[in-house]
């Protein structure tokens, strides 16, 4: 293949519609990923807090999934800038994605001996920038690959992919293993598989040297002026992913300090189970709707609504009955919005040559939440009615991305 054509298969806008087996593999790629990201955060983490600190144990898991949060943060934008410009005969995306893979798994084997909150932060930032390099590359195959209208379809297998990952990882680390180590070593196997699978298995455009643009660090900036509609899709991606962290994060000490359940854990799953099989739902549903229509915005916006639905129903009634009316609620509406979000995103990029490092800003909507709701929800629980509170934020945190998101005026 000539310069000229591996120029254009990289950079040009896909045309040729992918198969189901390319889904597959993406999918189960995602899945590995989101699941050594979710069974630590809903199941591990938590847990490992309160083994080290009992009575800090809010704190330490702030503590530790906020320091984390900002290496994802960091990694995001700087390994999708690389992957831009990377011209190995691998591919641009590959090597990225298995060396995030690794890098990751890394992370969750320093995890699995850690006895100290210091071993648990260095643990988690390697699992957070491994795991978020990865998501950078596979996001990134998505406008990669995948003509526009397809997008919500994948775009809805994407978002099955992260939550089905939450369930997958729920069970893996209580049912199918026993204890902290074991679950932590079943996570680091499971993302290394996916990712391998998914690099060995499907191509990737290589870009030749002669392509590849100038490194100018000033470019991981998009300026909001000369890009409005990628700064406000943005500021919606931001606000339902903080409002779906104030709703999750804390999820099981919910189900044990308010519900009072009488196995935490177990309550967790059940939640996870209901939640996924919605998601699935909702995301298959919409994003096929979406793409027929070829219209974005107004599926955002019921989704939203949806979730912020499932948010006042708990802080109307926080209890176990609620929660099981809850979680599927909360799984259509997320659904609904992954369907659609994905495929809305790269359709505000600014320029092809910078996919990944864009779609890498766009994936620091996905981590900031992740650093600002521990801090937050510290003083939400404190000053604002506990956890009645701190689903009202949630609620208005998702109401407020549907705002924003209708201030995007190049998608319908």
């Amino acid at each position: 293949m000539t310069d000229q054509a591996m120029t254009a298969e990289a950079l040009a806008e896909p045309v040729v519609p992918v198969r189901g087996s390319w889904m597959t593999w993406l999918f189960l790629a995602n899945l590995g990923l989101w699941l050594a990201i979710y069974a630590p955060i809903q199941v591990l983490l938590p847990q490992q807090a309160e083994l080290i600190d009992a009575a800090g144990k809010e704190a330490v898991f702030g503590l530790v999934t906020g320091v984390g949060a900002l290496a994802a943060l960091v990694a995001n934008p700087l390994i999708g800038l690389s992957s831009d410009r990377t011209t190995s005969r691998f591919g641009r995306r590959h090597p990225w994605t298995l060396a995030g893979a690794l890098l990751g798994a890394v992370g969750l084997l320093v995890l699995s001996a850690a006895t100290s909150v210091g071993a648990m932060v260095i643990g988690w930032c390697l699992v957070q920038a491994g795991l978020n390099g990865m998501l950078a590359s596979l996001t990134s195959a998505v406008p990669d690959r995948v003509p526009v209208r397809q997008r919500a379809k994948v775009g809805g297998l994407v978002g099955v992919s992260q939550m089905l990952g939450t369930v997958l990882g729920a069970i893996v680390v209580t049912v199918l293993v026993s204890g902290l180590s074991a679950g932590y070593v079943a996570c680091a196997a499971l993302v290394v598989a996916g990712a391998l699978a998914f690099v060995l298995i499907t191509p990737d455009a290589r870009l030749p040297l002669a392509a590849r643009p100038a490194l100018r660090w000033r470019e991981l900036w998009v300026s909001p002026k000369q890009h409005p509609d990628f700064a406000w899709a943005w500021g919606a991606h931001f606000m339902i992913n903080l409002g779906n962290a104030f709703g999750t994060l804390y999820l099981l000490y919910f189900l044990d300090d308010v519900v009072r359940h009488p196995s935490p854990e177990d309550g967790l799953l059940v939640l996870m189970l209901l939640y996924g099989v919605a998601l699935a739902i909702g995301a298959f549903a919409v994003g096929a709707h979406s793409d027929r229509t070829g219209r974005r915005k107004p599926y955002v916006l019921m989704s939203a609504g949806v979730m912020a639905v499932a948010a006042l129903l708990l802080v109307a009634w926080p209890t176990w009955t609620a929660a099981l009316i809850a979680a599927p609620l909360l799984g259509v509406g997320f659904g609904g919005y992954w369907a659609v979000a994905l495929a809305l995103l790269t359709q505000v990029l600014p320029a092809a040559s910078d996919r990944a490092k864009d779609l890498g800003m766009l994936n620091i909507a996905n981590a900031l939440p992740q650093v600002l709701a521990p801090l937050l929800t510290t003083f939400v629980l404190a000053s604002l009615g506990g956890y009645r509170g701190l689903f009202a934020v949630s609620a208005i945190a998702t109401l407020c991305a549907a705002v924003l998101v209708t201030r995007v005026r190049s998608v319908a």
